[in-house]
């Protein structure tokens, strides 16, 4: 059975990857208005990636004894200047969750709850991954600039650019 102040902080997680996933199909939405196919669709799939990771918190939590309370979605964020401000704005989220996990996994040791400790660290290693994966697409933009045909090339190969997924 999960505590209760390690299930409140579980379920604020809930919220934060549900609003992450929010953020991200809201850029995407811009990016694909813009004429950034690729972009649009690379942020498509981290929405449900985020989502996915919503949904795995669920899961576990009911699967503990809790009870997993769905929030409301905050709407997002939803115009943006350049692809420099989204993934500036993507790399700040992702500090901001990373920073959130590493909060519950400090309450988890606080609490000796080390089921939950030991799942979180799948959380831990994702979010090392979509920090790098954000600092890595800002670098590749900043040896862009303003360069039109760079950032065709850009948008046309982001698909490609990914780290290996937490875990494997």
């Amino acid at each position: 059975m999960i505590k209760d102040n390690v299930l409140e902080a579980l379920n604020k997680q809930i919220k934060l990857e549900g609003d992450s996933s929010q953020l991200y199909l809201a850029m995407a939405s811009w990016a694909e208005v813009k004429g950034l196919e690729g972009t649009a669709n690379f942020l498509y799939g981290h929405a449900d990636e985020e989502r996915t990771h919503m949904l795995k918190l669920v899961k576990f939590i009911n699967e503990r004894g809790g009870k997993a309370h769905i929030p409301q979605i905050e709407e997002p964020k939803q115009d943006f200047s350049t692809l420099k401000d989204i993934f500036t704005a993507i790399l700040n989220h992702e500090i901001f969750v990373s920073d959130s996990i590493n909060e519950i996994v400090g309450l988890t040791l606080k609490e000796s709850d080390y089921s939950t400790h030991n799942f979180l660290q799948w959380y831990v290693s994702e979010q090392i991954e979509e920090e790098k994966l954000a600092r890595n697409i800002l670098d590749k933009l900043d040896l862009i600039g303003s360069d039109k045909g760079g950032l065709y090339l850009f948008d046309r190969d982001i698909v490609t650019i990914s780290v290996a997924p937490a875990g494997e």
